[in-house]
């Protein structure tokens, strides 16, 4: 009897020595998540909690929880509305593509449906569109009427390893040599637009032409690029043969 006596005691003296556990973060944390109902059983006490405030200083524990669930439906309705804009950004393109494309079909020779490009391009207010055949992938020599459109892809070269060496669209400025290789006879261009034709880029070059510097930069979207430079080879295949 005396000895379970003392065995009492000392398993009461265990139980009331503090813990050797040294608390940190993720021990708490876990305490937390596996006792979903501390904050129910504490409420008392969470209403007296304070949290550090960048601005405010200290605010309690429920102010803080209620800031961050402020932060997060900002978040998401910043989120829905670049959505939203994405959504209409992509519905003009797909309209403005479809509409481009109709006329195009329309073309009578390969001459009508570059003035065409030159219309609809300067009608979003760019200077022009200008279009180049890679003369080892097309016909173009007499009797063809479309040998102006040729262009030697080795002398273009030093423009595709500086622009064009891992992406088949190239949006901003070009300098002094490369605009006098494509536009001989340019004016002020302030950024250009690039683009390959074809699903390897080896059939060709199609360029839009602003006089704002800062109109095509990169970082834009290419999509619309994309599209036209998949569509103008098959246009094109109806007035030029390909080489075999």
């Amino acid at each position: 009897m005396v000895g379970e006596n003392i065995q009492n005691l000392k398993d009461k003296k265990a139980q009331q020595k503090p813990s050797s556990v040294k608390l940190n973060d993720e021990i708490v944390a876990q305490y937390l998540i596996d006792n979903p109902d501390f904050f129910i059983r504490n409420a008392r006490h969470v209403e007296c909690m304070r949290v550090p405030h960048p601005v405010r200083g200290i605010i309690s524990l429920p102010e803080w929880n209620m800031a961050r669930q402020r932060n997060k439906i900002n978040q998401l309705e910043c989120e829905i509305s670049l959505l939203m804009e994405h959504a209409s950004a992509n519905e003009l393109l797909f309209n403005q593509l479809m509409d481009l494309q109709i006329e195009l079909i329309k073309a009578q020779d390969l001459n009508q449906l570059i003035a065409l490009l030159n219309t609809w391009a300067k009608s979003l207010g760019l200077s022009g569109a200008y279009l180049y055949l890679f003369d080892d992938k097309w016909l173009l020599s007499a009797p063809s009427n479309y040998h102006h459109l040729a262009l030697n892809p080795s002398q273009f070269d030093f423009i595709r390893v500086r622009h064009l060496q891992y992406n088949q669209q190239y949006l901003g400025p070009l300098n002094s040599t490369e605009l006098d290789f494509l536009l001989p006879k340019h004016g002020y261009v302030g950024s250009v637009a690039l683009s390959l034709l074809g699903q390897f880029g080896d059939l060709g070059l199609l360029m839009f032409t602003s006089a704002n510097l800062q109109h095509y930069q990169a970082g834009q979207g290419t999509l619309l690029l994309e599209k036209m430079s998949e569509i103008l080879p098959i246009l094109i295949s109806k007035w030029i043969m390909r080489k075999k």
